[in-house]
């Protein structure tokens, strides 16, 4: 295993390593964050702000990202989803991966701390500790109610992006965080109920491994029901304006008529569209907000 490890070229080394920071979650983590920077200031946001803030977050994202993979490689490898990751497939070793993770993260924290400010390097670093210990160590194999619990870390990265503009955490980053908090049980729940079957095969209790189908579906109705109504408390708080309010009413519909499909007409098909779809709904609401934001500076 080493002497194979050893002989891979440098560049396929550094591709496995760069894989175990889950690069395409950790860039709607980065995206939600810098929104939350332009929506803490009224004009631009400072650039070193902006520069460190996103470089440590990121940093720090990816070494929870590597942690995880640390922690769930037996269940990555008996699931087709995650099977082909760099630990499952031997392509690292956990050695590495905690030198890697502890690297990384230690240089994120270091950035936020030198060049950012200190709330959000202790932020950034309970977030880390949320995700990663408490979320992937604790309470993912034992409760189904897993990621609602632990999706309070997800939710921070706006917070992140405000606090390292600020330098304090005000209401309305807590509206961001609350947005995020309320999207990720139909979210994650969409993808777990069309791969319940790998999950119950790795021992993982999901909602749908152990509540059912039924259950789990009429879960991400109500959870999208109430993602609708959290959506709207930028606008009713006026963080936002009318262009903002637009757009979340056409995003949740479509997303509440997904989860009605799903409720009613369950397929694996539906699930997947709408596990892809909550994907483009986060992002899409965010930019949402950015743009409805300048676009009140200028009128």
């Amino acid at each position: 295993m080493s002497t194979s490890l050893v002989r891979q070229p440098l560049a396929s080394r550094a591709s496995q390593f760069y894989r175990l920071t889950k690069p395409r979650v950790v860039s709607l983590i980065v995206f939600t964050a810098v929104i939350g920077m332009f929506l803490a200031t009224p004009g631009m946001v400072p650039l070193q702000a902006l520069v460190a803030g996103t470089i440590g977050i990121a940093l720090t994202a990816g070494a929870a990202a590597a942690f995880n993979c640390l922690v769930e490689q037996r269940i990555d490898a008996s699931m087709a989803r995650t099977r082909a990751r760099p630990l499952p497939r031997g392509q690292v070793t956990p050695l590495q991966t905690v030198v890697f993770a502890g690297a990384v993260g230690g240089a994120g924290l270091f950035t936020l701390h030198h060049w950012v400010n200190d709330l959000t390097m202790w932020l950034t670093l309970a977030t880390f500790v949320g995700y990663a210990i408490i979320y992937t160590v604790i309470l993912k194999p034992v409760t189904p109610q897993n990621i609602v619990i632990g999706g309070a870390s997800g939710a921070m990265p706006p917070v992140l992006g405000w606090a390292a503009v600020t330098g304090e955490v005000a209401p309305e980053a807590l509206l961001l965080f609350l947005i995020i908090f309320a999207w990720t049980p139909p979210h994650f729940w969409a993808l777990a109920l069309y791969r319940k079957h790998e999950y119950a095969k790795a021992g993982v209790p999901m909602l749908p491994v152990t509540h059912g189908d039924r259950f789990t579906q009429l879960h991400v109705l109500l959870y999208t029901v109430i993602l609708t109504a959290v959506t709207l408390l930028p606008f009713v708080t006026r963080m936002s304006g009318p262009l903002y309010l637009v757009a979340a009413l056409a995003l949740d519909a479509v997303f509440v008529l997904y989860a009605l499909k799903m409720y009613l007409a369950y397929s694996d098909h539906v699930a997947r569209r709408t596990f892809r779809y909550s994907i483009l709904y986060l992002a899409a609401l965010f930019a949402a907000l950015l743009i409805d934001h300048y676009l009140q500076l200028l009128v």
